[in-house]
């Protein structure tokens, strides 16, 4: 498809989310193009067959394994780790067994993350060899460290932080930056903050350069690394991190009283509840970060009818070539 209708055809599917919602008004701004070659992270599917490893993504509604030696998103480091990954599968997997892969480039190299390998000896240096031949940072498996021979770390401003195993990370460092620019332009003057689905901190911890944030996420590991990472960042204001389900338990009004921002990153499944309890509450402004603009428009709808004015919507395209699309949009009371 040439890019020209390629993005017109993303935009489009945006459009098409708002209008079933009755949101035909509300001003798309140009998109934000991500670049190929660019994604850092990876849910990979291996299989072992007589001929060797099938390594790569599911074919569509399918559980066919579309065996990989190349792919223009990911980033070059992990393309290359390939050859070295389906290798190194083969040395372990017998005929017929499946393996989940999920790979992440972080700032100081690769992370590898395999289910159900154990954390027995035999494995442990069996991981290890790998790991050295292959260059990677950390062999984990579900939540126990295999082997490691650096940290994995990602950095949010001037925050390094800790990578805990598969925590959520945004797909591209460059639509990351992205996000973060036009969450700090869009939060100037805010006095007090609330970060809801915060995760690792992506945007609390640049947001802090400037304002005190209150940040909560219901997973654990990634709540305790941004604790970590505001422990041993100098020079940042107050920042407070907590864990909750804001699915069963979101700020309800008198909670969210005294923030003047509120910043919304939910999963693709939205922040209903959440919204629900904004249009009752004192918060002046709410950015709203989505990966689903279905769920997106139907929040959107919510905020509006609770008198919440919407602003510019800033579609980022860092899925590419994919159904799937990233908006920013602001909101502030009428």
């Amino acid at each position: 498809m040439p890019a020209p209708e390629y993005s017109a055809l993303k935009r489009q599917m945006v459009l098409d989310a708002l209008a079933r919602e009755s949101l035909r008004e509300l001003v798309l701004a140009d998109t934000i193009e991500i670049p190929p070659g660019t994604r850092r992270r990876a849910t990979l599917k291996a299989r072992r067959e007589a001929e060797g490893v099938e390594l790569g993504f599911h074919a569509k509604r399918s559980h066919t394994i579309i065996d990989m030696h190349e792919c223009r998103i990911l980033t070059p480091a992990l393309v290359r780790l390939l050859p070295g990954l389906r290798a190194m599968l083969a040395s372990r997997l017998k005929r017929g067994e499946k393996a989940d892969v999920y790979v992440v480039e972080a700032d100081n190299g690769i992370d590898l993350a395999l289910a159900g390998i154990g954390t027995d000896v035999a494995t442990t240096a069996w991981a290890a060899r790998w790991a050295d031949t292959l260059k990677l940072s950390r062999i984990t498996s579900g939540q126990e460290t295999v082997v490691e021979s650096a940290p994995p770390f990602v950095t949010f401003g001037r925050a390094t932080v800790p990578l805990p195993p598969v925590a959520f990370l945004q797909p591209t460092r460059e639509g990351e930056r992205r996000l973060q620019e036009l969450l700090a332009d869009a939060a100037k003057g805010a006095r007090r903050i609330a970060d809801l689905f915060c995760g690792l901190g992506t945007f609390a911890l640049v947001l802090a350069e400037s304002a005190p944030v209150n940040a909560s996420d219901l997973d654990v590991a990634s709540v305790a690394a941004l604790q970590a990472a505001v422990r041993a960042t100098p020079r940042l204001k107050p920042v407070s991190a907590t864990q909750r389900d804001l699915y069963r338990r979101p700020l309800t009004g008198p909670e969210l009283a005294g923030f003047d921002l509120v910043v919304l990153d939910p999963p693709r499944a939205g922040a209903e509840r959440q919204c629900r309890e904004l249009t009752v509450s004192g918060v002046g402004r709410i950015i709203y970060v989505s990966c689903n603009p279905t769920s997106f428009a139907r929040d959107a709808r919510l905020l509006v009818a609770g008198g919440y004015r919407p602003g510019t919507i800033t579609p980022v395209d860092q899925f590419l070539w994919s159904s799937h699309s990233e908006l920013v949009a602001s909101f502030s009371r009428a």
